[in-house]
């Protein structure tokens, strides 16, 4: 891509009612569009950033046997009522609405019961267990806050898997198995050093699940951590979580979180009240034993910003980068010298941003600072002579010159 041909500019100044970081600087770099609080656009930059996301969570779901689907958005009122969470008071952040034949249909804010409904059609026997499916959806929950720019939506992205099994052992030897899957997301966005699994209140879902908070000062949450981080408990079921975890809470230090990440495991409790069920080894009907996975696919977007940006702007790790180097070109031999390496970094599947803007070259940095691609080459008429350019990483500033070989040789 060359800069002169996006439909996106970069701006010194953000929505004065913007009041967070990430979305200031994810503005500010033409990333997203601020349509009102909570909900945001998503341009061709920052579509790239989430579905480099999204790639990394879709291998490694798929990797513990995941199958990948996408449910509807619209769904149905009866589907909810057996469980409960149709009702307002149990569920607060539902968006509802009325066909024009009145009947009555929700907008998914989660998928558990639809899910259990669907597969009621599809899973009739335990030889047809135990079986996972995931999907990346964009979910709509009427938050009552909505203050920390993509970290907080009422519209957003998230990756929703479901697992069901035959028993509780198959159960919880799978979800063992996705808190595993999910570190290694987590290390994979560069933010796992900092990411613990956390013991925590259920809310709408159940009793207690277990969060995977990012430290963070911009977080929303109060995480209780031991010294070596190998117990991490949520303020809200510190209590009980103390009880629960034989530790004492006296030893727990609190820090500021981001919730990333969210597991629950529901048991035979939904099946049950929905009257959903499959034919056991002896011919019997039992209930299905039910698992829930979320990653917020923005959210986590939004955690990586607030953690690694700098006052210069963004930093983006090389995974989930929207480009992996940023091509600048100063003067009209620098111009024309660029355009063959930009076609040869190309035709090595390496993947270049060009800045070939006829624009002053310290507008040119001030905007690959700005919008964080993580290698930084220049070619300019005053290094024409030499045969070489020069390399900038933005992540520790180091420079170097290089030959063009050598350029080429550092990023594929």
């Amino acid at each position: 891509m060359r800069v002169s041909h996006l439909f996106t500019k970069t701006s010194k100044t953000a929505p004065a009612d913007e009041v967070a970081k990430n979305a200031q600087l994810l503005i500010r770099a033409g990333y997203i569009y601020k349509v009102m609080a909570g909900v945001y656009a998503y341009t061709p930059l920052g579509l790239r950033v989430l579905e480099k996301i999204k790639q990394i969570v879709r291998e490694e779901m798929n990797a513990i046997g995941g199958q990948e689907l996408i449910m509807s958005s619209l769904q149905r009122k009866e589907t909810w009522e057996a469980t409960g969470r149709w009702d307002d008071k149990v569920v607060d952040v539902w968006f509802k609405s009325t066909l024009k034949d009145n009947t009555e249909i929700g907008f998914g804010w989660s998928h558990e019961e639809a899910i259990l409904e669907m597969m009621q059609q599809f899973i009739q026997s335990y030889k047809d267990l135990p079986v996972s499916v995931y999907q990346f959806q964009t979910k709509l929950r009427n938050e009552l806050r909505a203050k920390s720019g993509i970290m907080r939506g009422r519209e957003f992205v998230m990756k929703d898997m479901y697992s069901l099994h035959t028993t509780a052992e198959d159960s919880d030897a799978y979800y063992e198995k996705a808190i595993e899957a999910y570190k290694r997301c987590y290390d994979r966005f560069g933010i796992g050093d900092s990411t613990f699994v956390t013991f925590a209140s259920g809310g709408a879902f159940t009793k207690f699940s277990h969060e995977f908070q990012t430290i963070c000062d911009a977080g929303e949450d109060i995480l209780y951590t031991n010294e070596d981080h190998s117990v991490a408990v949520n303020e809200e079921v510190l209590d009980d979580a103390a009880r629960e975890l034989r530790v004492d809470k006296n030893e727990l230090r609190p820090v500021k979180s981001a919730e990333v990440g969210n597991i629950f495991k529901f048991g035979t409790e939904k099946s049950e009240k929905m009257g959903i069920t499959f034919t056991d080894r002896n011919g019997e009907q039992k209930p299905f034993y039910l698992n829930s996975y979320g990653i917020g696919i923005t959210r986590v977007m939004g955690v990586i910003v607030e953690k690694l940006a700098d006052d210069k702007g963004l930093v983006w790790p090389e995974t989930i980068a929207p480009y992996k180097v940023y091509l600048v070109s100063i003067g009209e031999k620098g111009a024309s010298r660029a355009d063959e390496l930009y076609n040869e970094l190309m035709a090595k599947g390496v993947e270049v941003l060009y800045d070939d803007r006829d624009e002053r070259p310290g507008a040119k940095f001030a905007d690959s600072e700005l919008l964080g691609i993580p290698h930084r080459i220049t070619v300019s008429d005053r290094l024409i002579e030499t045969q070489q350019c020069e390399y900038t990483n933005r992540k520790d500033g180091e420079t170097a010159l290089l030959t063009y070989e050598e350029a080429i040789a550092k990023l594929i």
